[in-house]
């Protein structure tokens, strides 16, 4: 086999072809077996016909938001796409595969959001059904497990087949196409992040502070006008937006894996990082096939359950990948690396156990401060007796000190990592997030189980025929899906985390061969590369902070404005519209739909510009130095404040649900109230703000990569200009200030200016 590194060029023989070839094979056969589960699903029964005209209308409510979605989202793309084919490459043949790897990496992000939506409106139907049966509960959770088993196995097939068909077309060029291809993957999903949680939280805050405080009725009680709006938004937000998330942290640490592996171990690093999520193929399906829930069982339990028994089924299978395709020195590797002391195969294997052990740590750590069963839910429960602002503090204190020690995991994993790979560190870190990514399949039927489960509960309220024992199942799988949700955000931060930290590495090796190509002498690379440790680093790391605390906030407000719509919206039907609260009238839902959709997507550009121009600005005005600073600002505030909004939120959210199932006085008490309040503040932060951060922090570091040859290019290379440097980092800063000034002068499509009319309804 060849053992080329990067530097001799990658030639391909025979056997790695075969190799890449199998690895497209088992991505397809994951296709196949997520058609498969969708079928199962499918072939359930549908319930009752009133129930059925219930799903019948979140389907084609969250389809016409997806349609309008991606017409917004098809003008950045065409404009991103002309971007990548002005910015540098070594040929024309590279430079037009990494802008179409861009558009096949953003449709298939969108594909993936789109289908997990289609699925989760039509499964929640099933599931509903399901807990009005003989053994419901067993079968609704199978149904609703099944249904994001699929969404997970479309997830890590086209995950792994675009990036196997980058290898086999383009060998030795691949690292650098596949940078177009894991770009296109997160700009894409950072849209669906941003939009859908604007739209199912401006719907889902509507909803409660209208209904639940306000006129005291039942969460989905089918007489507020901001329900189906609200069932829409979980699948919008929740599915499309959180499947297009777990899509592009599999692309982008896959990306960043290849390119780093390419340099470390030739064409073994080019593949080596393909075989492992291969094998988290495998262990998926079996998660997925082997999740029975057992009678009186939680059903978290038998959840994390086929967690652990997967993760340990591809901890054996990638140490057996490791010592059989890895050799065991790296003398083999060619007389370039044949000083280099230490076993490939041991620190492979030992750098992908580090990752698959991190995901494992952080479903127990996330369990722990969202679930209803453990201490820092009750407490929250607890303050509910004295209000809402002691609900407020005591959630927030939760989401601090979970930060803090998902933190400190996040960062011993990657420690650890660097320290085991030495000469070839940042290899071994993307290793530890390849060894994560054998777990997403189950990690994305555990995150759509969640929506599915609130949706089914939703659509049996507002039927009205469920019976209490149903109804009882189905609040039970919802609690069980909430901490499954907040789980899932936590092992997307890591695996941002650790992508970032990859594409950092990834990020100096762009500008060590800029600094090559331009021919530029060793002292000459050493005095540009000295700048790094300057003030310069310190404002971009200042820079890099603040940014993440501004994309936060111009999300939260975004879902404030829209949900002030809302809120102004229901409040008029209940007034104007006669026979509403007596049920002799249907609410006119589709009004509701049409404000938060026009909204969410109005709201859309704004974050999206700050991602693509800031590090722009950043690296053409103030140089690479403080980029690296601004990359290192945004990974460690952004890892902390979407652990933060994510832990929180859903601390909240369970709190809630303790009240709800009777403690502190139960539903229509004080405590309950008061739990409602934190919940609808948690709402923005655990699904709007907190998971878009996932995305936000890859953007920017593929961003950079992208960008620094020429920001090289412009600054020693033989086309050095100070002049156009500073004139690109003014255009993107105008560029970004105009879309805060737009966004902050927007009003809602729908919001009156508040009079006499706009006063809350009087308590039924």
């Amino acid at each position: 086999m060849s053992r080329q590194t990067l530097a001799e060029g990658l030639e391909f023989s025979g056997g790695d072809y075969g190799i890449a070839a199998v690895v497209a094979v088992i991505a397809l056969i994951a296709l196949v077996i997520g058609w498969l589960l969708l079928k199962e699903v499918l072939a359930a029964g549908q319930g009752t016909t009133k129930m059925q005209d219930i799903a019948k209308a979140v389907q084609e409510g969250a389809a016409a938001y997806l349609k309008r979605q991606r017409n917004t989202l098809s003008i950045f793309g065409v404009v991103v796409f002309l971007l990548l084919l002005a910015l540098p490459a070594e040929d024309w043949n590279e430079r037009i595969g990494r802008s179409l790897f861009f558009l096949v990496g953003a449709v298939f992000s969108f594909l993936i959001g789109y289908t997990g939506m289609w699925l989760a409106t039509r499964a929640n139907l099933r599931v509903a059904a399901a807990s009005r049966e003989p053994g419901g509960r067993e079968k609704a959770m199978r149904a609703a497990f099944r249904t994001g088993g699929a969404v997970g196995m479309f997830t890590v097939g086209l995950g792994l087949f675009g990036a196997a068909v980058v290898v086999l077309v383009y060998t030795g060029q691949a690292p650098k196409v596949l940078e177009g291809f894991g770009f296109g993957a997160a700009l894409i999903a950072m849209f669906m992040r941003v939009g859908g949680g604007i739209f199912t939280k401006a719907a889902d805050v509507g909803a409660d502070l209208v209904g639940k405080v306000e006129q005291n009725i039942p969460e989905d009680d089918p007489r507020n006008a901001a329900t189906i709006a609200d069932n829409v938004g979980d699948n919008v937000g929740d599915c499309a937006g959180m499947a297009a998330d777990l899509f592009e942290s599999y692309a982008v640490t896959l990306v960043a894996a290849l390119i780093l592996g390419s340099t470390a171990f030739g064409v073994d690093g080019l593949l080596f990082p393909l075989i492992v999520p291969a094998i988290g193929v495998i262990t998926a399906v079996i998660g997925v096939y082997i999740t029975r829930a057992r009678s009186g069982e939680n059903g978290l339990v038998t959840i994390n359950r086929s967690f652990y028994i997967s993760a340990a089924i591809s901890a054996v299978l990638c140490a057996i990948a490791a010592f059989v395709y890895l050799p065991g020195s790296f003398a083999e590797f060619g007389a370039d690396q044949a000083g280099i002391d230490g076993n490939p195969a041991l620190i492979a294997f030992v750098a992908v156990i580090i990752g698959i052990v991190l995901a494992g740590v952080i479903l127990k750590l996330t369990g722990y401060y969202t679930g209803t069963e453990h201490g820092p839910v009750k407490n929250v429960g607890d303050t509910s007796r004295t209000g809402a602002a002691t609900v407020i503090l005591s959630g927030i204190s939760v989401g601090f000190e979970s930060a803090v020690y998902t933190a400190l995991v996040i960062g011993a994993a990657v420690f650890g990592a660097y320290l085991l790979g030495g000469t070839i560190a940042l290899f071994a870190v993307a290793l530890a997030g390849t060894g994560l990514l054998t777990t997403v399949g189950v990690i994305v039927a555990m995150d759509t189980f969640g929506p599915v489960s609130d949706n089914a509960q939703g659509i049996a309220e507002m039927s009205g025929e469920v019976d209490e024992n149903a109804a009882q199942i189905l609040t039970e799988l919802d609690a069980v899906g909430n901490t499954t949700k907040a789980i899932t955000k936590g092992i997307a931060i890591a695996t941002a985390v650790l992508a970032a930290t990859a594409l950092f590495g990834s990020y100096q090796d762009s500008i060590s061969k800029a600094l090559a190509d331009i021919g530029e002498s060793a002292a000459g690379v050493k005095s540009f590369v000295d700048t790094i440790v300057s003030p310069n680093t310190l404002v971009g790391v200042i820079i890099g902070a603040a940014v993440v605390f501004l994309f936060s906030g111009l999300a939260v407000n975004a879902v404030s404005r829209a949900a002030g719509a809302v809120v102004y919206e229901v409040r008029r039907q209940f007034r104007d519209i006669p026979g509403i609260m007596e049920g002799t009238t249907r609410p006119e839902y589709g009004k509701v739909v049409d404000i938060v959709t026009r909204d969410s997507l109005r709201e859309l550009a704004t974050p999206g510009l700050l991602a693509v121009f800031a590090p722009i600005a950043v690296g053409f005005g103030l140089g690479t130095g403080a980029l690296a600073g601004y990359l290192a600002g945004a990974i460690a505030t952004g890892t902390l404040m979407a652990i933060f909004l994510a832990n929180s939120g859903g601390a909240w959210d369970n709190a809630k649900k303790l009240v709800e199932d009777g403690h502190h006085g139960g539903k229509g008490s004080e405590a309950h109230a008061a739990t409602v309040i934190g919940d609808t503040v948690g709402d923005p932060f655990k699904d709007t703000a907190g998971p878009a951060i996932n995305p936000l922090i890859k953007v920017m570091n593929l961003v950079s990569v992208l960008i620094a040859p020429a920001v090289v290019q412009f600054s020693i290379g033989p086309d050095a200009s100070a002049g156009v440097r500073i004139a690109i980092s003014l255009v993107a800063v105008a560029i970004i200030i105009a879309a805060i000034v737009v966004s902050k002068r927007r009003a809602s499509v729908m919001t009156e200016t508040p009079s006499e009319d706009a006063t809350p309804a009087k308590t039924a």
